[in-house]
Formats: structure tokens, C-alpha cells, sequence
């Protein structure tokens, strides 16, 4: 045995923790004899996760534990992870200065081991942790440790690196080589000659290898570490009896883009052939230019076509702009997270398909479709660098007119991105003068106003207002934008502000004075409907004794006439006056605000509104 040494090592950086903990180390509480000595020069580090086998002896030679089978033990290593894993001071001292196979014992007094006060880790029932002990550790082996689990029970080295950043993941479809050992690798658990096919997802591996290979790149080759927590049972290892720890050899060899675009096993996207350049920063931006053929079948046994590029197209490819609700959604959606040259079948449901898109002839309403997709390629949108202020201004114009489309077509969320898109490139834009100045700010104004108008239709009242007051804050007497912005009050149930507005409008600009006025008494109108609906609500509560609780409910007599009272809704009109017409349903939800609310209030703000007005906001209810 060699000389033994005190051992205090150094680190250049230690956690507060780890440096309390380390004070702890005194002179000759630690010592290291060498038995047999490692290998090379690198000796583990923090984050490396170090294999080992121990054997704990008393002073007097008594063998209390060990991992080795020879003394009683099961023979498995120990698995720990330096900075990570809960370990005795000791450990954590002493095995950052040992070499790879090297053998060494070290003495601990009680305070470095099982006796340390908050120790992170519990003695074994019967252990002697109060006496100065000797520990025979062997460094089996250690590496750079990627932690793949929180608990520290799946751990990956990687052997070598693989291509790429994409990694598979459920539903992704994997092909791997795949040799199953124990944790020492010396027995061989599980050796296959041909690659394993399996999908992630499907309990068809362990749980535990499934999450490995889930950090794995293509064509990676790794061993996964995985603890008895995370053997599950699969058709890849049906046996798990008598496993505890396992390492799986892989080599990640290929895997199928499998994509749950809706998260509900819906609309799948699979890749057939992969594409050029890497997934996702090679896919089509919004707003680009795509070329694809494309291939339409129905689910039925027939697996009936009823369209092909190829052959309905005279052979053209099909040409879209993304974004402009040009294709069906789920078209759209999949092809956008598709790579120029790649092939891929998509399976869709009707909503996403041709329920809401003009439906071919020879499919059926309510058809389940499957489409074989090309991404022949795609054009960037145009950049708007080096365009002069009018060449720009055109630019803009030509995305506006695509975005009043979508808004007539009742896409709102579309068109909603296609204003915010111009609004967005116009933070780079510089007038040269005055009369630029007074066109952009008109344009952008509008933009602003047109946001506005789509959340309306979204029934995003907040919003919607937000929008309005990026006009407002610039222009307060901008009658449009106090238009806009009283109607979304309105829909909202703020009769307060919206009244302000509106009659802020006819103050400032008397032309705008019909709308206002119209307003004014759609306003009006709204309020007595929500009057008349609360003294329906609250018929009767205030009529019983002190101490009587009354039903609150609506009086059956008062419900003949469901539509009596119904106003008049906006028709935003994109970039023209706005407008007032008849409509069978607001479609709004309303909400109020007050100065102190209760309980009460906080059930029904509408109710309270209601009350107040009526002088009974102190009112209580017992």
C-alpha cells in the first residue's frame, strides 16, 4: 500500500454550499492510501459521471457493505454524478483525485462520512456511522455526464456526435441499433443484429431508453444509462426480472418526422423524404411564395383521388402565397413546417381540410382527406431594404388590400397578421419630409384601425381598444379611431366611456355627427336591454322580510319575446366609415367596473351596474 496523505483538495469553483461543506475537511480527517494505480492523466470533474465500486471496512478489517458480489454485495457500481447526486463528504472530496481503474482506500473520520451534520444522505440500518471507517474505492470509469432525467436516473454519454440538431419525439417514428448490458458492461443483456424500428410514444423500448434516444441527433451513437426506476416493460425487453441498473448501446440510425399538428392525433404530418437544410430555420417564412405538388385522397377503401397537380394541373405545380387562406388550413399548416424537396402525407379532418375551404366536387361534405405533399421550393418575401419611400408605401398597399380580403372572407385572425405584418416593417421606415410624414402616419393609422376592427370581430375587446389608443395617444381627436374605440367599449358593456367617445366625436368634427348620433342610440338601446334583463333577474329580491332569502330567477311571463329590444351591431367597414345596420345578435359579452367590489358584484358586475343606477348599490343581501 502506498504512503498514506492528508487530502484536502482545491477547486477553482465551489457552490456556497459546497464550500461550507468543504470547511469541514480538516487536517488528517481524510486521508487516500493508492492500492493499484490508473490510468492516464484526466481525473474526474464536476458534472462527470463517475462508475464505481466500494467496499466500507471497519478499522479492524470487519467488511459492513460492499457492492462487489465477492463481499456479500450484488455486484452492480455505483452510479454517481459529481455536483449532482447526493453523496458522504468524503466522496465528494476524495474522488476527484483518482485516475481511471485506479484503486484507492481512504480512512474517514465520522464527520467526513454517515456522522457529517446535515448529511444529504441516510446510513444503512446497522451502520457503524459514528466510527472512523476505511472505504476501498475503484474508479470503474467516468465521463461527461448528460443528464437526461432530473432525478439522475437516466444519464446519456455520447460516443459520437450526430448530424443535425433535430431530435425524435413523440409520434416521431426511430430506427436504432440497440445493445442492452449491465451497468458495468460486462454482460450482455440484449444484442440485436438488425435495426430495432419503433415509435416514440408506443411503450415499444423502456421508458427510460425512449427519453435517452429523445436527445439524440441522427446518426449519434450513445450509451444510455438508465436506473430500475425507468425499466419498463416493452416488446423491446419484455423480461425486466432481477434488472436493476442497465446501459443501452445505440446508434441512433435514422428517424420519420411524425408531426401531431393539433395535439389531438387529428392532423398528422409524416415525412416520406427528407428535404434539404436543417428543420426549422430552412422552412417557409410567412408570406412566402410556395411551389408544391400536391396528390388529394379520401379515406375511403378506395382511397379515391380526386385531385393531383400532376395530372389536373397540366403538370404545373400549384402556386401559393402562405398566409392568405389560399389553401386549406391544414394544407397550409403542414407545408409550412415542411423542407424544400421534402415528401410528406398528411392526413386531415374535415374542419382543417374542406368543410371550411370551397369543397371539390367529388368530395364529400364532411370527407376525412389525405394529401401527398412536394415542397418543390420557396420564394422569401420581399425585403423592403433599399425600396424608396413610394416603392415602399406600394408594398404596403398590395398586403393591406390582401388583408381587407381576408376580413370580408371572415378570416380575421389572417388578416389581423397581415395589417400587424406592415405595421411591424414600418418601425424601419423614415419619412424625408412632411408630406411623406403625413401618408405614413395616415397609413399606419389606419393599420391600427383595421387591428382593431379584427379583434372586434374576435370578440377581443381589450385589444381591440389597445389598438384604438395607439391612434388616440398621438391624434386625441381622431374621429375614427373614437368611433372604433366607442363601439369596442360598447361591446364590452362600458356604456360610460363609450358614450364619451361618441360624443367626443360630434364635438370635434360635426360631419361625423349622423354616426354619433346612430351610436348614441344603439348605446342607448343596449342599456335598456340590459336593464330590462336585470329587473328580470332580480324580480322579487328585494321584496321579502328581513331575514328571508330570495330566488333569484327569471320571470317565465318575461320570456315570450326572446328578440325584443335587439339593436344594432357594427359592420366594420376596413378603410371606410363605419357603419350601423340591423343584426339578430350582438354576439358581445359584457363586463363593468366599479369602485369597490363584492362578492356580489364580482358574480354579476352587469347586476350591480344595474343596482347602482337604481340607487340600491348599498344595498346587501342576507
Amino acid at each position: 500500500m502506498a504512503d498514506q496523505e492528508d487530502y484536502a483538495p482545491t477547486k477553482k469553483k465551489l457552490s456556497e454550499e459546497a464550500e461550507k461543506r468543504r470547511k469541514k475537511v480538516t487536517p488528517g480527517s481524510l486521508m487516500k492510501a493508492i492500492i493499484r494505480s490508473g490510468e492516464g492523466t484526466e481525473k474526474p470533474k464536476e458534472g462527470d459521471q463517475v462508475t464505481i465500486h466500494c467496499t466500507t471496512r471497519t478499522i479492524d478489517g470487519v467488511i459492513i457493505n460492499s457492492t462487489r458480489a465477492e463481499h456479500g454485495g450484488k455486484g452492480n457500481p455505483l452510479r454517481l454524478i459529481l455536483g449532482k447526486s447526493n453523496m458522504i463528504l468524503g466522496f465528494s472530496e476524495g474522488f476527484p483525485t483518482m485516475l481511471k481503474s485506479e484503486v484507492a482506500m481512504f480512512k474517514m473520520k465520522p464527520e467526513i462520512h454517515y456522522a457529517e451534520e446535515d448529511c444529504p444522505v441516510t446510513a444503512p440500518d446497522g451502520f457503524p456511522k459514528d466510527d472512523e471507517l476505511h472505504f476501498e474505492i475503484e474508479m470503474v470509469d467516468f465521463f461527461k455526464a448528460k443528464v437526461v432525467s432530473e432525478d439522475l436516473g437516466v444519464v446519456k454519454k455520447i460516443l459520437d456526435e450526430g448530424q443535425g440538431w433535430e431530435s425524435p419525439r413523440e409520434p416521431y417514428e426511430v430506427t436504432a441499433r440497440i445493445i442492452a448490458k449491465t451497468v458495468d458492461g460486462k454482460q450482455t443483456l440484449l444484442g440485436r443484429e438488425e435495426p430495432y424500428l419503433f415509435t416514440i410514444g408506443k411503450s415499444e423500448v423502456p421508458k427510460g431508453l425512449e427519453m435517452g434516444i429523445g436527445t439524440m441527433a441522427r446518426r449519434e451513437k450513445a450509451t444510455v444509462f438508465v436506473s430500475s426506476t425507468y425499466l419498463t416493460q416493452s416488446s423491446l425487453m419484455p423480461s425486466l426480472e432481477g434488472l436493476e441498473d442497465v446501459q443501452f448501446e445505440v446508434e441512433l440510425i435514422h428517424f420519420v418526422q411524425v408531426r401531431d399538428m393539433l395535439g389531438d392525433g387529428r392532423l398528422i404530418k409524416r415525412r416520406v423524404v427528407d428535404g434539404r437544410g436543417e428543420f426549422p430555420m430552412d422552412c417557409p417564412l410567412h408570406d412566402s411564395l410556395l411551389r408544391v405538388h400536391y396528390k388529394g385522397m379520401l379515406l375511403n377503401e378506395e382511397k379515391t383521388v380526386f385531385y393531383d397537380t400532376r395530372v389536373d394541373n397540366s403538370g404545373e405545380p400549384l402556386e401559393f402565397s402562405s398566409g392568405e387562406g389560399l389553401v386549406p388550413e391544414g394544407l397550409e399548416m403542414c407545408v409550412r413546417l415542411m423542407l424544400p424537396g421534402e415528401v410528406a402525407i398528411v392526413t386531415c379532418p374535415p374542419d382543417y381540410a374542406y368543410d371550411k375551404f370551397p369543397r371539390p366536387a367529388n368530395v364529400p361534405e364532411g370527407s376525412q382527406v389525405q394529401w401527398e405533399i412536394e415542397l418543390l421550393g420557396f420564394e422569401m418575401p420581399k425585403d423592403w431594404t433599399g425600396l424608396t419611400f413610394q416603392e415602399i408605401m406600394e408594398e404596403a398597399e398590395k398586403i393591406k388590400n390582401t388583408g381587407n380580403r381576408l376580413f370580408k372572407e371572415g378570416k380575421f385572425d389572417l388578416a389581423k397578421t397581415k395589417y400587424e405584418k406592415v405595421i411591424r416593417e414600418y418601425n424601419h421606415v423614415n419619412p424625408q419630409d412632411d408630406e411623406e410624414g403625413k401618408i405614413f402616419v395616415n397609413s399606419r393609422n389606419s393599420l391600427h384601425l383595421n387591428v382593431a376592427a379584427c379583434y372586434q370581430k374576435m370578440n377581443d375587446v381589450r385589444k381591440s381598444i389597445e389598438s384604438c389608443n395607439k391612434v388616440l395617444d398621438a391624434n386625441p381627436a381622431h374621429v375614427k379611431a373614437l368611433y372604433r374605440r366607442g363601439m369596442a367599449y360598447l361591446l364590452g358593456g362600458d356604456f360610460d366611456e363609450s358614450k364619451k367617445d361618441f360624443e367626443m366625436m360630434m364635438t370635434i368634427d360635426k360631419s361625423s355627427e349622423p354616426d354619433a348620433t346612430a351610436a348614441l342610440l344603439k348605446l342607448k338601446q343596449k342599456q335598456q336591454e340590459t336593464e330590462k334583463a336585470a329587473r328580470r333577474q332580480f324580480k322579487g329580491l328585494f321584496d321579502k322580510k328581513p331575514g328571508e332569502i330570495a330566488e333569484v330567477g327569471a320571470d317565465p311571463r318575461d320570456e315570450k319575446n326572446p328578440h325584443e329590444g335587439e339593436g344594432r351591431v357594427e359592420e366594420a367597414n376596413i378603410d371606410g366609415k363605419a357603419t350601423v345596420k340591423p343584426s339578430p345578435d350582438m354576439g358581445a359579452t359584457f363586463a363593468f367596473e366599479g369602485e369597490k367590489v363584492g362578492i356580489f358584484g364580482r358574480i354579476w358586475p352587469s347586476g350591480r351596474r344595474f343596482l347602482s343606477s337604481l340607487g340600491l348599490n348599498r344595498c346587501s343581501i342576507l
